[in-house]
């Protein structure tokens, strides 16, 4: 099956990322996505863009030669009461928030902390995605979390990139295998994000596929592969 989105794309903007705007919609063009998500780090992540950045993210257009463009955000966690250094008025032309754990950002707690950092931003309207819930740093009760999901309408990452060799995050093969199981068990729907930093890595979900298959995970809860679901839950047809 042909993945149809990646949501999780870093730019320059991020500080620590390689590639322009424009690079990664011709990298998603030639890769033969048809949604492209932008999500950059907000502010707080060292050498993030200023706040400016998101106000002015309208200038950046819905369709280039047939891909459809999202605009969002990477939001940081920044206490464990699950609140983000993204403020409202921050989010009047973004579509969607992913919520991370990022180490510059927060540090890991204890496993009750950490999950009650996750479980309170689901609480915010724009969160649409858990980013990356798959470092051993930041241990979390994986079925409290997935249940909340559930009940959110709130999607769960499987990152690409913390499934790389050149990975800085800690467990990620047998934490994967242990959110998705449980996510087979609740009915939980996963998204594939490449978390790519560089335009050349933007559709290329090697890792995340192989994790899936070796989990036998069903298709059907793999939202990349299923057009309408990726249309409904993030409003396609409403973008203006």
């Amino acid at each position: 099956m042909k993945a149809l989105i990646d949501l999780h794309t870093h730019t320059i903007v991020s500080g620590h990322a390689y590639s322009t705007v424009q690079e990664n919609i011709q990298e998603a063009i030639k890769t033969g996505l048809k949604y492209l998500g932008l999500s950059d780090h907000a502010p707080n992540m060292p050498g993030g863009p200023h706040p400016y950045y998101f106000y002015s993210i309208y200038c950046i257009p819905r369709e280039v030669d047939g891909l459809k463009i999202l605009r969002g955000i990477e939001a940081n966690i920044i206490d464990f009461e699950g609140n983000t250094d993204v403020p409202d008025d921050m989010l009047t032309h973004i579509d969607y928030m992913i919520a991370s754990l990022h180490p510059p950002c927060i540090q890991w707690g204890s496993e009750e902390e950490n999950t009650n950092a996750i479980l309170k931003v689901m609480e915010h309207p724009k969160v649409k995605i858990i980013g990356h819930l798959d470092d051993s740093r930041y241990k979390v009760d994986y079925e409290r979390i997935i249940k909340k999901a559930k009940e959110k309408n709130i999607l769960l990452e499987i990152n690409n990139s913390s499934l790389s060799p050149t990975t800085f995050r800690e467990g990620a093969w047998k934490n994967i295998s242990t959110l998705l199981n449980t996510c087979e068990k609740y009915k939980v729907r996963v998204i594939m994000g490449t978390d790519s930093h560089i335009s050349y890595d933007i559709g290329k979900f090697d890792y995340a596929q192989k994790a899936i298959e070796d989990n036998d995970f069903p298709k059907e809860l793999v939202i990349n592969y299923n057009e309408d679901e990726i249309i409904k839950l993030f409003e396609i047809e409403s973008l203006k």
